[in-house]
């Protein structure tokens, strides 16, 4: 990945979306180059063409929610979907759709000012859970989870989550750790690494 692309990402670690009271940010910051997540080089392995994600299903958690897709903030980060919608995830729509080659990046709400959002469970999953991505297509790339990790929002590694350039592979990020609140909420990132099983 290019050095401009990586220096790009670190973005990501100082404001991803807002939580609890909707003042805090998710940290995320994803490259600012065309073709982050695309192809090069190296086999495929299974793989889908482009279609936009519409719908996720995490039966493990319970998760059944509408995808919309989402851009950057002002700051550079992933801007999730509005505390509004918090049981609402969001796509990052200039990485790569679920299914093609690369790291396609789904993120959402852990809480809002009610209570538990989208992904409040999400650092509840385990490796081996299967996660279903609906595509507008109609297909259904189905991904199982290989790891689950915590990182400070300060030090997300940028290479390990989004450097993924061969594969078909999903990543989806929520907030997570204890609540230091200001315009950081929640000290770290939880972030679920899966692969792409199948069409």
């Amino acid at each position: 990945m290019p050095g401009r692309a990586l220096a790009a990402v670190g973005l990501l670690t100082l404001g991803l979306f807002g939580t609890g009271m909707g003042l805090a940010e998710l940290g995320v910051a994803p490259p600012s180059v065309p073709g982050w997540g695309a192809l090069d080089g190296g086999p495929a392995g299974p793989a889908l063409p482009y279609s936009r994600p519409v719908g996720i299903t995490i039966p493990a958690i319970g998760v059944r929610a509408r995808v919309e897709a989402v851009g950057r903030a002002r700051n550079g980060a992933i801007d999730p979907p509005p505390l509004e919608q918090a049981e609402t995830a969001g796509w990052y729509a200039e990485g790569p759709a679920p299914g093609e080659p690369g790291a396609s990046v789904i993120v959402g709400h852990v809480d809002d000012r009610s209570g538990p959002a989208v992904f409040y469970r999400l650092g509840a999953l385990r490796p081996g859970t299967r996660i279903e991505v609906t595509r507008r297509d109609r297909r259904v790339a189905v991904f199982r989870v290989d790891a689950i990790r915590e990182y400070p929002k300060s030090a997300l590694p940028t290479v390990e989550v989004f450097g993924e350039r061969t594969r078909p592979v999903l990543r989806l990020i929520t907030c997570g750790g204890r609540w230091v609140g200001g315009p950081l909420g929640y000290a770290d990132n939880v972030v679920v690494f899966a692969t792409l099983l199948g069409r």
